[in-house]
């Protein structure tokens, strides 16, 4: 028996710790599904500003062309304001053109170059290999294999000349072949779903990039770190960068409150304030938020207790960060527990019942005695065994049905928070 009420128990508690699933991003895009196959790096190069928008869609089955992918490069590499220095060539290309500098600034540095003719055909639709060939010229040189072409049931059909970029490209990992992992489907248009995985990996793997190509503003990862504040936290990875750190979504936090908080005299859009008690670091040692850090947020919602044992639940999002020094970090949190609410856990509702029935049964007990003790003294233990367990359940049932806990936590009380984007601590 002691068996069956300790595995209900640890079954009632992972119920009680069932978390929610994290789907909120800063960027909404109308046209893209949350299932559509490139939808993170959509989202990625949408909110680097890579690549645009169109009245909030993202038509992600267009297709792709030659001056859409230069000015998107140019984005990437942090040269789309490079100063123009040389003179126009191209006989398809005016000074009246919204692209004029963008295509001179690709000419410039070498990323796309026009035809022998001298045009650029800026409004021709890419293929495939010609973005891979595009990718591999601005990549460091490595050994590429040509054999790795093999790999695919269509390798035949990559023209000769895109042998060896294609080779290159695929070594270092940026490039698509969706929806057939076994096929590059090479002489394809490129649509700007394709686009944005290829661009979204040439970020990812900047360092590979030539230096002649890079901008001297673009940030840089140099280094993965890692947060580890509560074990079960959906990520654990936080970037570091020449310019900032950026703790990704998913991360868990562990702050304080600065005053006591009660959820029977709270209300919605009330502000609330934690502190971090201490430095929260990576393991690698990088502080991200230092002790003293206050977190500001705000009551999103206060739902009172209810009869049958429910307890207050309070809804809180955190916006903003307060270092020491001054300085502000943007953020977007909630408490990282079931529906992101805080209310009392199960072992004080337990208690809770375990008082009522610990209670009542005693009541229950003193009756029995009583009323067993006036006609007839030696039946106290008779009154003893029958009042006992009738107000040990009625105490129980009353515990059950009664208006559930309200939400209080001591200044200095410790809970965990989501991120639900990703927060930049700019150096």
């Amino acid at each position: 028996m002691k068996k069956l009420l300790a595995g209900l128990m640890a079954v009632s508690l992972m119920a009680w710790n069932v978390l929610p699933v994290l789907a909120s991003e800063s960027v909404k895009i109308l046209d893209v599904s949350k299932d559509y196959w490139a939808r993170p790096e959509i989202v990625e190069v949408v909110s680097d500003n890579i690549m645009t928008l169109d009245d909030g869609n993202f038509y992600p089955e267009d297709t792709v062309q030659r001056v859409e992918f230069v000015k998107a490069l140019l984005k990437l590499l942090s040269n789309d304001n490079l100063n123009v220095n040389i003179k126009n060539i191209f006989t398809d290309v005016s000074s009246s053109n919204p692209d004029y500098a963008d295509i001179l600034r690709s000419q410039q540095l070498g990323l796309v170059y026009g035809y022998p003719d001298r045009t650029f055909k800026p409004q021709k639709v890419m293929t495939r290999s010609e973005v891979q060939s595009v990718i591999s010229h601005i990549t460091k040189d490595g050994a590429a294999d040509v054999a790795i072409l093999n790999n695919f049931s269509d390798a035949d059909q990559v023209a000769q000349w895109a042998k060896r970029p294609y080779a290159k490209s695929l070594a270092y990992g940026i490039y698509v072949n969706y929806p057939n992992a076994n096929e590059l489907r090479p002489n394809d248009d490129l649509t700007r779903a394709e686009a944005a995985v290829l661009l979204a990996r040439l970020k990812d793997k900047i360092g590979l990039v030539k230096e002649e190509y890079v901008g001297p503003d673009l940030e840089k990862v140099v280094a993965i770190e890692h947060l580890n504040m509560k074990k079960n936290a959906p990520n654990h990875s936080v970037k570091i960068t020449n310019k900032r750190s950026i703790v990704l979504s998913g991360n868990v936090l562990a702050v304080a409150f600065t005053d006591k908080f009660r959820s029977e005299v709270a209300s919605a859009g009330e502000t609330v304030k934690f502190i971090a008690p201490q430095d929260i670091c990576t393991e690698e040692g990088t502080v991200l938020f230092p002790a003293n850090s206050v977190f500001t947020g705000k009551v999103l919602e206060v739902v009172p207790q209810k009869w049958f044992n429910r307890n207050a639940r309070v809804y809180i999002q955190l916006n903003e960060v307060c270092l020491p020094s001054g300085k502000t970090v943007d953020l977007n949190a909630k408490p990282f527990y079931r529906d992101y609410a805080l209310k009392e856990g199960p072992w004080m509702t337990a208690g809770k019942v375990a008082l009522w029935t610990v209670g009542l049964g005693a009541v229950g007990t003193g009756a029995g005695v009583g009323f067993a003790f006036i006609p007839n003294p030696a039946e106290i233990g008779k009154g003893i065994a029958i009042g006992a367990p009738i107000g040990a359940g009625v105490g129980l049932v009353l515990g059950l049905v009664t208006p559930g806990l309200k939400y209080h936590a001591k200044s200095g009380e410790q809970i965990y928070v989501i991120l639900c984007d990703d927060a930049s601590i700019v150096k």
